[in-house]
């Protein structure tokens, strides 16, 4: 329940003789379930959730081909990570919050009324925007908060302990930003599942800080997306990751 996980399969496997890792196991007559492979086999996943949600495209690259035929085509490329995108919807490009319409959806030399999640497509825009790898379209309905100040939980991934006031970057969707850890405020005792004080994050270390980013991102909570309430936290001299990180609500 403090995980927030409501639904849980328990499989009992012996990895030495690969007991219910692909079969069942005649080594445990008491359990009937299925094994590992068999579960992950079956299991459904979905994304229906992530398609009810608000739409939301990460601009990847800007597609300008200055060719004879199309010279005024602008189109911008992304996977769609969340809700749909039809032709007509009303639409907002972040940081800049500047509001247009979805004039078509792209694919390849083909045109589509709308795109699902998980596609990728090339969006054109009525009004000729300023917009550039790392922006994002959105609904214009229901839009992901903008702000340069965030509260998330961090996974530190590094042999180097995180310390507060430490300079990295900050990856998120497509946009790479500068950004401080300012504050440690706790770490995660993973046996017990309680927070306690501590000044420092080393390898495996689960933790609550508030990161301050050079530029503003465009964040929903993790739990409401799992797209744009993730980022990864990279070294600023050399690019390596150091840590994987959630938005906090």
């Amino acid at each position: 329940a403090q995980l927030d996980l409501p639904d849980v399969t328990a499989i009992p496997m012996a990895a030495l003789q690969g007991d219910n890792v692909v079969h069942r196991s005649e080594q445990m007559p008491w359990y009937d379930g299925p094994a590992l492979l068999e579960h992950l086999e079956q299991v459904h996943v979905s994304r229906e959730d992530a398609q009810q949600r608000p739409a939301r495209l990460p601009v990847q690259y800007v597609i300008r081909p200055m060719s004879k035929e199309r010279p005024d085509y602008r189109g911008y490329a992304g996977t769609l990570s969340s809700g749909t995108l039809k032709v007509g919807d009303q639409v907002v490009v972040l940081p800049s919050g500047r509001r247009t319409t979805v004039e078509a959806i792209d694919v390849f030399e083909d045109s589509l009324p709308q795109a699902v999640t998980g596609q990728a497509v090339t969006v054109r825009l009525a009004e000729e925007l300023d917009v550039s790898r790392g922006d994002m379209i959105v609904a214009a309905d229901s839009t992901p908060t903008v702000t340069s100040s965030f509260d998330a939980t961090v996974c530190w991934m590094s042999d180097t302990p995180l310390q507060p006031g430490q300079r990295v970057l900050v990856k998120h969707t497509t946009r790479t930003v500068k950004a401080q850890v300012q504050t440690l405020h706790d770490r995660l005792d993973v046996t017990q599942l309680q927070a306690e004080p501590s000044d420092t994050l080393r390898l495996n270390d689960i933790g609550r800080v508030t990161v301050r980013t050079a530029q503003p991102l465009a964040l929903d909570a993790y739990a409401d997306d799992r797209t744009t309430g993730a980022f990864i936290v990279l070294d600023e001299a050399t690019g390596t990751t150091l840590g994987a990180g959630m938005v906090a609500s």
